[in-house]
């Protein structure tokens, strides 16, 4: 019988390095934070109770709002605020990236669950502007701005800009919203903290699975009132667990873990993007990130690009993604983030991989 080929995923998963995140989604995760906390602590009932009610004020404060309400998910938190901003609007329409989470990943469910309209500013291959806002010819509620933009490889506006939006938005009664899910990440580029990025924005959302590498989870911030309406919409969405204690739980430790590092993988990041640029047929989005996050683009189509990389993993232990999306017929792309799991990587091993793999390029692009 022939043998089966490799998958890229399978390879992925078997090689003895992992380059990107902190590490696999396994049971563990919570395990390691349970070995930590006494059994006999009482888990948060139905949205109260000291453990979810310090954990929001401890999120309120980082955030440098009075307020914050923990959500299952940022799906969730989103849809929230944005239709609490059209209710007090009076104007059931918002705006935002065409690539927004909302937009591409959540089944329309702003439009069918709210009925709210939904007006996409600027090409989808660019972030938006300030004269986007300004060129708009319909009034709405909110406007939501996502930094770093992820589906064009976490980009980000210079805070000037950033600045000059909020002001605007003001000035003409939008309010505006922050999807932060990767919020913390972006603290080392503007060198700012998370509560002065987040006071240029009337509400916040960030999450806890991304680069806090909890299980799952999100916090939605703001002023009091909105938070406490923010609640009554959880209710109605399902949102109230019984208890939601084990993303909480997860969810302060691994921030508590890992908040401080947020510098470090950025650092890695940037170092990471130059290997990968010098190799032959790749380029990096953008080519010096402003995040621990960034897109590597290949030369090549997929089909050609996976034997490679399963090469490599298999030779040199060294495992970079899991898939490959094309881009188009003779290109294709990933996502990295670098995390916990880039400090362990055998420098030497690394840049020995990426040599062999540039040669290996070299060879397929012309």
């Amino acid at each position: 019988m022939k043998e089966t080929a490799l998958t890229l995923g399978d390879a992925f998963n078997q090689a003895d390095f992992i380059v990107g995140g902190h590490g696999s989604r396994q049971v563990k995760v919570l395990q390691n934070v349970l070995d930590q906390i006494d059994g006999e602590l009482f888990s948060d009932h139905y949205g109260n109770g000291p453990l979810i009610e310090e954990f929001q004020q401890q999120m309120a404060d980082v955030l440098g709002k009075e307020s914050a309400v923990f959500f299952p998910s940022g799906t969730m938190a989103q849809q929230i605020a944005l239709r609490i901003w059209c209710d007090r609007k009076g104007v059931k329409r918002v705006a935002y990236h065409p690539l927004c989470h909302l937009e591409i990943h959540e089944e329309d469910g702003l439009k069918e669950l709210h009925q709210i309209e939904t007006i996409l500013l600027a090409d989808k291959d660019r972030l938006i502007c300030l004269e986007d806002v300004q060129a708009l010819d319909q009034d709405i509620a909110c406007l939501l701005l996502e930094l770093p933009q992820r589906e064009i490889g976490g980009q980000l506006p210079a805070y000037e800009e950033l600045e000059a939006i909020s002001a605007y938005c003001r000035e003409r009664g939008i309010k505006l919203h922050l999807d932060g899910a990767r919020l913390f990440e972006i603290t080392p580029y503007y060198q700012k903290t998370p509560a002065e990025i987040c006071s240029l924005f009337d509400t916040v959302y960030v999450s806890f699975y991304k680069g806090i590498g909890g299980i799952a989870g999100a916090i939605l911030a703001g002023d009091p009132d909105v938070m406490q309406e923010s609640k009554v919409w959880k209710r109605r969405h399902g949102g109230d667990l019984i208890g939601l204690y084990p993303y909480i739980l997860s969810s302060q430790y691994y921030f508590n873990e890992r908040i401080g590092k947020m510098e470090l993988y950025y650092e890695q990041a940037q170092e990471l993007a130059s290997l990968l640029n010098a190799c032959h047929g790749i380029h990096t989005l953008p080519e010096v990130p402003v995040s621990n996050m960034f897109h590597v683009h290949f030369a090549l189509a997929a089909a050609e690009v996976e034997p490679i990389l399963v090469q490599m993993a298999q030779q040199y232990g060294i495992g970079m993604t899991s898939y490959l999306n094309k881009t188009s017929g003779n290109s294709c792309a990933f996502e990295l983030s670098t995390g916990d799991r880039y400090e362990k990587v055998p420098q030497d091993k690394l840049r020995a991989a990426l040599e062999w793999l540039d040669q290996e390029l070299r060879k397929q692009v012309r």
